[in-house]
């Protein structure tokens, strides 16, 4: 997702490394009670990050399920931060793993169009080059993919008979589009569009969330917003999604990113059960927990409890 992303860069920044430590001791510092002695930390435990958005707490908790349930201990700290602050913290072995999007990843470490827009073995064998003088390697990408899309109302869609971005083009300038405020600045929102698809809109109306810009589109505040293809709002049916005809967006598989050490210490023990979940996993599933997330707004390890019990994996 690469709203998330960042500006690209092929080095990870000691400031956000500065700040990944402050946060790390924040979340190891738990206050004790008087006269207690301060916990310390279990090295043996897989320490799992998460991003700063919802979808991203919730599938971390699915695969440190998954190693739970093989038996290895896992600490899962939930909405971390941006790429800018977990990927350093990955690096220098403040966390273990966090489960990333492909393209979005490798165009952070420098990757080029051709490498982030190939099929996804090759975007993952070009991840798996870059990450290697990190310490760290991808395990198997998953099918499921969250990208960057584009969503009008479903009425909307209809009468203008829009199924695709570039049907776009001769409204766009008396429309208003909605998204993060760092939308402008990123080639894959509206950058992008005006340079791929020479859409140039109305007005830009900044929204907080996901969440936010979904209701600003089903109010009809706004014309067009940045969702993602697994956007929760998207069960209820008042959105549609605009197809990127142009190939906008990259590749976007979930892929584990691990360090190596842990590999080398667990082996087929971690490998497996985290393989497993990613052999399964699909876009739908995505939006499933996404929803069931969105809808009775629930802890991420419940609405994960929910998901397989629902599927019953």
């Amino acid at each position: 997702m690469s709203t998330s992303a960042g500006p690209r860069t092929s080095r990870w920044g000691w400031a956000a490394l500065l700040c990944v430590l402050l946060v790390l001791s924040c979340v190891a510092c738990v206050r004790p009670s008087v006269g207690a002695e301060p916990e310390a930390r279990d090295p043996s435990r897989v320490r799992i990050a998460s991003f700063d958005f919802p979808e991203s707490l919730v599938v971390a908790e699915l695969y440190a399920r998954a190693l739970r349930d093989a038996g290895i201990p896992v600490e899962v700290l939930s909405g971390l931060g941006t790429r800018e602050v977990v990927a350093p913290a990955l690096e220098q072995g403040q966390v273990d793993l966090v489960v990333d999007y492909a393209g979005s990843l490798l165009d952070y470490l420098g990757g080029s169009a051709a490498e982030t827009h190939g099929q996804p073995e090759q975007v993952r064998a070009a991840l798996l080059a870059r990450l290697a003088g990190h310490g760290l390697t991808a395990l198997a990408s998953a099918p499921a993919e969250d990208v960057n899309a584009f969503a009008v109302r479903a009425d909307f869609a209809r009468q203008r008979q829009l199924t695709r971005l570039s049907d776009l083009r001769a409204l766009a300038g008396r429309l208003t589009f909605g998204g993060p405020p760092e939308c402008p600045t990123r080639r894959y929102c509206l950058q992008g569009l005006q340079q791929t698809y020479g859409l140039r809109f109305a007005e830009f109306r900044p929204q907080p969330s996901r969440g936010a810009t979904a209701t600003a589109l089903e109010s009809g505040e706004i014309d067009v917003g940045l969702l993602e293809t697994t956007s929760g709002q998207l069960g209820e049916g008042r959105l549609t999604l605009l197809i990127d005809d142009r190939n906008l967006q990259p590749r976007e598989n979930l892929v584990p990113v691990v360090r190596k050490e842990i590999v080398r210490r667990y082996g087929h023990r971690l490998t497996a059960p985290l393989d497993a979940v990613s052999a399964v996993l699909t876009t739908a599933d995505l939006v499933r927990l996404n929803h069931i997330a969105a809808v009775n707004p629930v802890e991420p390890a419940e609405a994960v409890a929910d998901y397989l019990r629902i599927t019953r994996r």
